[in-house]
């Protein structure tokens, strides 16, 4: 944490541009973890690819600057394959009536009928990586 920039450009990437469908939690986390995260901890350019939600495809490659700081942030991503590669470590913590309400306020009928199975990823991340467990920092979010 003493290497975290207290002001200056960091880099973010969040996982809703990766994860391959709506059945890629998992998948989305391993592609974070290969070509971002292990790149960047090794000083070198990560690239990765968008998930074109609308297509079902791959997109344009980005690629991440080892230069900068980095935050990758989304559901899954704090496993205990992650977790040492991330400086700081942080968990949102919120019911799950909350945060549906949330995930459809913010992406309304595109979501709404792929929630239950999203929901399930999720949960079965939580179960098996206990990423409460793995973070430096935890936040309720009501």
């Amino acid at each position: 944490m003493s290497r975290w920039p207290l002001r200056g450009r960091v880099q973010l990437v969040a996982l809703d541009s990766i994860y391959p469908g709506w059945d890629g939690l998992d998948d989305g986390v391993e592609l974070a973890r290969e070509l971002i995260l292990t790149p960047h901890a090794r000083g070198v350019v990560g690239v990765w690819q968008r998930w074109d939600w609308t297509m079902g495809e791959p997109a344009e490659a980005h690629a991440v600057d080892p230069s900068l700081p980095l935050i990758v942030e989304g559901a899954g991503m704090l496993t205990p394959a992650t977790a040492r590669l991330g400086d700081v470590r942080v968990w949102l913590e919120s019911p799950a009536a909350s945060r549906k309400q949330r995930a459809l306020d913010r992406d309304g009928d595109a979501f709404r009928p792929h929630w239950d199975r999203w929901a399930r990823q999720e949960q079965r991340h939580v179960e098996r990586d206990d990423p409460m467990r793995l973070a430096t920092h935890l936040f309720p979010v009501p």
